[in-house]
């Protein structure tokens, strides 16, 4: 795929973009998916409040900037303008109380682990 932009996304310009499913009550836009298992993608994700992801397997960098709200995993809580990076090979589950919308890119797809998938 060639060159794209969005203007104003990390200002709430992704207010205006459509959502679907992607896990209970959280919420995706892609904004680049990966074709194979070995594409990056880059997405927005809007958690409900309450709403959680279970524990993955990372098999390639994950990086998130959190641009509304707050989000928690394993390792802490992070809020609004906060940058998280999760390495190959690193595990956790996610969640927010509150509700958040993150800007996530995958270097590689993620894998699930066990339970509620």
């Amino acid at each position: 795929m060639g060159s794209r932009s969005f203007s104003d996304l990390l200002a709430g310009g992704w207010r205006s973009l459509a959502f679907e499913p992607f896990h209970h009550d959280v919420e995706i836009h892609w904004l680049e998916k990966g074709v194979t298992d070995i594409d990056p993608s880059l997405a927005l994700l809007r958690y409900a409040p309450g709403a959680s992801v279970p524990r993955h397997r990372h098999l390639g960098l994950e990086t998130i900037v959190i641009l509304e709200g707050s989000q928690s995993d394993d390792n802490g809580n992070y809020g609004k303008d906060s940058v998280v990076l999760n390495a190959a090979g690193s595990e956790h589950a996610v969640w927010s109380g509150e509700g958040c919308v993150v800007l996530i890119h995958w270097t590689r797809p993620v894998v699930m682990l066990g339970g509620d998938q």
